[in-house]
């Protein structure tokens, strides 16, 4: 149990059976009447963020959430093979957990997850990753004011805009939140 007043981003909490994950609180004193604590929060499993306001010092439960580096195996078919950087322990995380982070997830690669009373929640990937392009087309210079993008698939399978200059098998950097293309590696 804590208090709203204890509030603090990222704080996972136990709401009606399900899980929120606080994203951003704000204390709030209106003209008249008591300090309310406004909220938005983020569904753990399903990613809906809703906004919810409480009244200043509600009890509320919060879950304990443990987040671990684990390095990403392999996929076998049915899941995600993870093994806990520390223990060695291996865990298979559905391909619904993983969500789209398995279009950013190599092998050997680790990743921190998210787990509630051993159940793993999400998977959460640094703000970029370097990945090879494994096939694009030769880029051509036509007439055009402003620089030009084309299709390129990465060696997870897949496939984001890139400007015209990039060729097969160069690294570049992708953020993880958009799919975007961020810039080449040397």
């Amino acid at each position: 149990m804590a208090s709203t007043n204890d509030l603090k981003n990222g704080m996972v909490l136990d709401l009606d059976g399900q899980l929120w994950a606080v994203v951003w609180f704000q204390h709030h004193k209106p003209g008249k009447g008591n300090t309310v604590v406004r909220t938005k929060l983020k569904h753990v499993l399903s990613g809906k963020v809703v906004d919810k306001t409480f009244n200043s010092d509600t009890k509320v439960d919060t879950a304990s959430v443990d987040r671990r580096d684990m390095q990403y195996l392999y996929h076998d078919g049915s899941g995600f093979v993870f093994m806990d950087t520390s223990t060695y322990e291996q865990v298979s995380i559905s391909d619904d957990t993983v969500g789209e982070a398995k279009n950013f997830l190599l092998e050997e690669q680790v990743a921190t997850v998210a787990i509630h009373e051993d159940n793993p929640l999400y998977i959460d990937l640094p703000a970029s990753v370097e990945l090879v392009i494994t096939y694009t087309e030769p880029g051509l210079q036509g007439d055009r004011s402003t620089g030009g993008t084309k299709p390129a698939t990465l060696e997870t399978g897949l496939q984001i805009q890139v400007p015209l200059f990039i060729t097969n098998g160069e690294k570049v950097k992708v953020d993880t939140r958009t799919g975007d293309y961020l810039g080449r590696v040397a």
